[in-house]
């Protein structure tokens, strides 16, 4: 449900309990008070919003990244102001940096990989994360790369939003240190 919509819906059921004549005055007024409060952290939220995509507007570099599947203008925008892409070696690095990773168990000669090591940022893990989920939710043959489909074939959605967060990463550093555009891969 979007912000809108859930803001009409907390807006009825004001309307439905100030309407209501089991309902005490106290909690009447309590329920009044708390929907002036939201009214108002929703006014707020919305002008912090506009200042940001005004923002992202503003900055070429962020609306370069926002061509990423899975990248928003709040999430490239806090890639570019966050991240300074020359201290990393690789996007491999930078991905790692981001704690999208596996961690390693590995002893005896024996190769074992565990889950991600969550390191690094957590917001912007969480933005990658969040954009990769919603890339794989619109996911369908002929609408996402191969890579991808297959990956969703063998693997858990989970599983596989924290892989394409982190291929998202390793493109978005490369992106950022080479400062070529995104190129589209072919689709399955």
């Amino acid at each position: 449900m979007s912000a809108a919509l859930a803001a009409k819906a907390w807006q009825s059921s004001l309307a439905d309990v100030a309407e209501d004549a089991e309902l005490p005055t106290p909690a009447k007024d309590a329920l009044a008070l708390l929907g002036a409060e939201i009214g108002r952290l929703d006014a707020r939220l919305a002008e912090v919003d506009a200042r940001l995509v005004a923002q992202h507007k503003q900055t070429p570099t962020s609306q370069m990244l926002a061509e990423v599947p899975g990248i928003g203008p709040i999430g490239a925008l806090s890639l570019v102001l966050r991240v300074d892409f020359s201290q990393f070696k690789s996007g491999r690095h930078f991905a790692s940096w981001l704690g999208l990773t596996p961690r390693e168990h590995s002893t005896g000669g024996k190769t074992r990989l565990g889950g991600i090591s969550r390191a690094g940022d957590e917001r912007l893990r969480q933005l990658l994360v969040l954009g990769a989920t919603a890339v794989i939710r619109q996911a369908k043959p002929g609408r996402a790369s191969a890579w991808l489909i297959a990956l969703l074939a063998r693997r858990p959605r989970k599983l596989a939003a924290v892989a394409l967060a982190n291929k998202m990463a390793r493109i978005v550093w490369a992106m950022m240190t080479r400062g070529e555009a995104y190129r589209q891969p072919a689709t399955a």
